[in-house]
């Protein structure tokens, strides 16, 4: 029997999966207002999630493990054509991707970005915000930049590693829960791991705490497919925080009022002060401090601009929407 994503409905929407659908690994969930073609193969953890706006996806789509598809409530849909194959840990956000694209693992395609067909994303790519790449052309980099044509040939290899990675991928089994907070049913929870009322901790997380705690404050949300670990030490989150897609952190403390970006790598010892954004795709050092009101990014992390009054609207619309994300998807679960 072919195993089937986890699907939930948002606000009454449920998905569509057009048959013949492929497969799915473990704790793969498909959320919300999703329309996806047929053949679909989804890694295990991977997750779609439509809640804010539609993600719309066509034909023979391979999304690998602990791959994230998500949109931008309020401003930006997800469009992705046929014949598309996304990498384990890649991330899809309120973008639109063509036809024949592959998009290499742990890259990140930010808000408002089109990806002509044919378009080829090295591993590791980031795509900036409302960017547009052109079709049958390989970019790689940070942000991604040109690397020369590209053909069918690379392409058809390219893709059929994604697609054997994604059927091969394993993953924990999800467990676990935190009292009086949404947890989604895919997430992991291992561990002494305390939340304040309205947290969240979305699908595909895995936090584990067995060497300290970890301490999420009120309002805070944990975003899809995020690994939050508290190794030899408490891990601290504040109030009002936005924890991004596929953010890996360990034995770190990021202040209130904070929010760091999708893809991000918090180093051990991190402290991330308030008032900080910190851009998708950043690294830290370890016992590296962010201070307050800048927006840090790079490998390793440097400030790069002060904090405005525009950025930290985003910071308070985000709290707004996840909190009411949360209590929609707490519904559908029915906890």
């Amino acid at each position: 029997m072919t195993r089937m994503p986890l699907t939930l409905p948002f606000n009454g929407v449920s998905p569509r999966i057009a048959e013949p659908f492929g497969s799915a690994g473990a704790r793969a969930a498909v959320l919300g207002r999703v329309q996806m073609g047929p053949r679909a193969i989804l890694g295990a953890g991977a997750t779609i999630r439509a809640d804010g706006e539609d993600v719309t996806i066509g034909e023979d789509f391979v999304l690998g493990a602990r791959g994230l598809i998500h949109i931008s409530g309020g401003q930006y849909a997800t469009h992705v054509g046929d014949r598309v194959a996304a990498g384990r840990n890649a991330v899809i956000h309120a973008c639109t991707v063509g036809q024949d694209c592959v998009i290499g693992e742990d890259s990140i395609i930010l808000d408002g970005s089109t990806l002509g067909d044919g378009v080829v994303l090295m591993p590791g790519t980031i795509v900036f915000p409302r960017s547009r790449l052109d079709p049958n052309t390989i970019y790689a980099g940070v942000p991604a930049s040109t690397q020369g044509p590209a053909d069918g040939a690379l392409r058809a290899r390219l893709r059929a590693a994604i697609l054997d990675a994604a059927t091969q991928d394993r993953i924990p089994a999800a467990i676990g829960h935190v009292p009086g907070i949404f947890v989604a049913r895919t997430a992991r929870i291992e561990g002494k791991i305390e939340a304040g009322e309205d947290a969240s901790v979305f699908f595909g997380c895995d936090l584990t705490a067995l060497g300290g705690r970890i301490r999420i404050g009120a309002r805070t949300n944990v975003q899809d497919n995020s690994i939050l670990q508290a190794k030899a030490r408490d891990l601290v989150i504040g109030a009002d925080t936005t924890i991004g897609h596929n953010v890996q952190m360990s034995d770190c403390s990021v202040a209130d009022g904070a929010l760091i970006g999708m893809g991000a790598r918090i180093a051990p010892g991190t402290e991330v002060q308030t008032d900080v954004l910190v851009a998708a795709g950043t690294v830290t050092e370890p016992g590296q401090v962010l201070t307050s009101g800048k927006l840090w990014g790079g490998n390793p992390a440097r400030p790069i601009s002060a904090m405005n009054d525009a950025r930290r609207a985003v910071f308070t619309s985000t709290i707004t929407h996840y909190c009411a994300y949360a209590a929609a998807f707490r519904a559908a679960q029915g906890d």
